[in-house]
């Protein structure tokens, strides 16, 4: 089958690497290069970096709803329009061009968490399952009728990098078993149902600040749904401290000398691997910290030599 892809993040790139092992990839649409790093240098995306590589038709239109993009997208003839997180809207006209109409890759069990962050959303509102919804695109925001879904349990191993990789690659194969029902004709789409739709909005960095009066469940959740990116942060003496893993620990599993009424933020107790901090309600053990400027390390390594319990984060 002969497929136009769009896509922009390394999410994306399994996806281009199954369409390219089973049908024709005849171009490839990515968003323009971006400034990025402290130095802001103009970078390639990922899918931009795989498509030269593999030596695909490459465009970069900075809107697909000029007369120009239509065209380019003519050209290759495509029967199917593939997007994985594309980040471009649309238009109802370059969805008309292909014959079979444009695809989508969605991380989540639409209508579930439609929009630009159901990975992180799902974690964050403690979601024990979500996977992947092959999708007919149309004009709305992920709404339109599913032709597949898979399902994976969601653990407390999973970070959203971890279950993002997970999915990328759940989302690849997946693929590849929709186009060819579609190819058949033996995949019919069904209508998602709408009353049941929940949002997953962009993530804001300022989201990744915790409050230490929130319970340690979902404080827990914040700091998985936020590795790798913007990472939960608290403030330790004046200086930001980054928090890359933590885990809720299991009532009665702290020996301290400090009162159990002390305020939420305060590090009661530090052990081997953790330190370990009140909660509005429970207490977090954190494991693995970063100062500004600095790598990650163990919240053992950070402690050495520190005086750490009783002091007061946030």
């Amino acid at each position: 089958m002969r497929v136009a892809f769009a896509g922009t993040p390394p999410f994306a790139l399994p996806a281009l690497a199954a369409l390219r092992a089973h049908h024709e990839v005849v171009g490839v649409l990515t968003q323009p290069d971006r400034p990025s790093g402290r130095g802001r240098k103009m970078t390639a995306s990922a899918v931009k970096q795989a498509a030269l590589a593999a030596q695909l038709p490459l465009a970069q239109p900075h809107t697909l709803a000029s007369e120009a993009a239509r065209a380019q997208l003519r050209r290759w003839c495509p029967e199917v329009l593939v997007v994985v997180a594309y980040g471009l809207i649309l238009p109802r006209e370059i969805l008309l061009i292909a014959r079979l109409g444009g695809i989508n890759i969605h991380a989540s069990l639409l209508p579930r968490w439609r929009g630009a962050a159901p990975i992180q959303r799902a974690l964050l509102a403690g979601d024990r399952e979500t996977g992947i919804t092959i999708m007919q695109m149309d004009s709305g925001l992920d709404t339109g009728p599913i032709l597949l879904q898979r399902r994976i349990a969601v653990t407390t191993d999973h970070t959203a990098g971890s279950l993002q990789e997970e999915l990328a690659a759940l989302g690849a194969a997946v693929l590849i078993e929709a186009l060819q029902g579609l190819g058949a004709g033996t995949l019919a789409p069904r209508a998602q149902a709408g009353q049941r739709a929940t949002y997953a909005p962009k993530i804001e960095k300022t989201e990744a600040r915790i409050d230490w009066r929130a319970d340690a469940m979902q404080i827990e959740r914040q700091v998985r749904a936020f590795n790798p990116w913007p990472v939960a942060e608290t403030v330790l003496g004046g200086e930001q401290l980054r928090i890359f893993a933590a885990h809720v620990v299991p009532v009665g599993n702290v020996s301290s000398k400090l009162s159990r009424s002390c305020d939420p933020g305060v590090i009661v107790a530090e052990n081997e691997e953790s330190l370990i901090v009140r909660c509005g309600q429970g207490d977090l053990a954190l494991t693995e910290v970063q100062r500004p400027g600095r790598r990650p390390v163990s919240a053992r390594d950070y402690a050495q030599g520190l005086s750490l319990v009783g002091r007061q984060l946030g």
